[in-house]
């Protein structure tokens, strides 16, 4: 009896509203009273006044269920009335069963289609790869056939130039430069993408590095009127890094901080021990990211200025591969910026351990 209560009280009062499923387990099992007119208990004229009844009743303050109401106005009886709850709990747990029999195939079905487009997002992805490997590798030769030629021609080798001439040709340079230097960003990319980033680690000499790293970009800065600084101790320890792959990662961000940074902005390296690591940071006076933007900064081929006038080149490559290359690091990029005044990268990198 208490149990085919309580069961009577859940359908009743629970089952208000329609469940998003396949099988609607309320469409499937009706409320009692229009379950026992179905089952020929109740005339829908008695099931009427049962319900004004109850209504009466629940204005009164007591409140009764629909079921127990029929039994008091001896419309039906309690064996009666429990065999009928009994016979719809037993016909709502198949609608349910059916119910969670559908949403199992649904759901196999949905990962299956969740599969296959893995599977087809990760052909498409091996094929860009392949596509940027194979298109960069071409590329090379003829660079460099132009790069000779440019060269040859700045030397007077053939023939002499006049000074428009001579000018001329160091804007070609330049702009070879520019192209080398996107080239060899896409076939590190691909690289990376299609093989991860290997590194060899040794002991690096981080004051050594930056001053390289710097006098490469000397002229650029000074063409832009950019002041490059460096603000590492003396006594810094050696890190535990690949030192060509980290010597990379310091010219694409000071790189990235002449070309976003104003004429008579400064770009700064920094670097300072903490505990048992060294926290590098590159930081600029330049325009800044806005927050929102942030977390794009990073995405392959991305561009926070995509429209088709942008003022700042480059293929979105570059922080990209500085991601995935401090990450191979087991390093994490930092990036603290705010428009208008400048923005800092960082990262945390080993000290070199005793020689054994």
């Amino acid at each position: 009896m208490l149990v085919a209560l309580l069961a009577e009280r859940a359908y009743l009062e629970r089952y208000t509203e329609t469940p998003q499923s396949a099988v609607e387990p309320d469409t499937a099992v009706p409320r009692i009273g229009e379950y026992l007119v179905e089952q020929g208990l109740v005339n829908p004229g008695q099931l009427e006044r049962a319900l004004r009844q109850q209504a009466e009743m629940a204005a009164a303050g007591q409140s009764r269920l629909l079921g127990q109401t029929l039994v008091d106005m001896q419309i039906l009886d309690r064996e009666t009335l429990d065999r009928a709850i009994t016979r719809q709990i037993l016909e709502l747990h198949g609608a349910l069963q059916q119910t969670n029999k559908t949403l199992e195939l649904r759901v196999d079905e949905r990962t299956t289609e969740l599969r296959r487009a893995l599977e087809r997002l990760s052909e498409l992805s091996q094929l860009k790869a392949n596509l940027i490997s194979n298109v960069s590798h071409e590329l090379r030769t003829p660079i460099s056939q132009i790069v000779g030629y440019v060269d040859l021609m700045a030397q007077g080798s053939l023939g002499s130039l006049s000074p428009e001439q001579a000018e001329a040709l160091r804007v070609v340079r330049r702009a070879v430069d520019r192209l080398e230097h996107l080239v060899e960003d896409l076939i590190e990319f691909s690289s990376a993408s299609r093989r991860g980033v290997s590194l060899d680690l040794t002991d690096v000499d981080l004051q050594m590095l930056a001053g390289e790293v710097i006098a490469r970009l000397q002229d650029k800065a000074d063409r832009a009127r950019i002041r490059l600084e460096t603000l590492i101790p003396a006594d810094l320890p050696s890190l535990r890094a690949d030192q060509e792959k980290l010597s990379w990662v310091l010219h694409q961000l000071l790189d990235n901080g002449i070309k976003f940074t104003p004429p008579d902005g400064r770009v700064t390296i920094e670097a300072r021990m903490e505990g048992a690591a060294a926290t590098v940071c590159v930081r600029d006076t330049g325009i800044g990211i806005p927050r929102e933007q942030i977390a794009e900064i990073f995405e392959p081929f991305h561009q926070l200025d995509g429209s088709s006038t942008r003022r700042y080149g480059g293929t979105g490559l570059g922080l990209a591969l500085v991601h995935l290359i401090l990450g191979a690091h087991g390093a994490t990029v930092r990036v603290e910026s705010e428009e208008g005044a400048g923005t800092q990268f960082s990262f945390r990198l080993p000290a070199a351990g005793p020689e054994k």
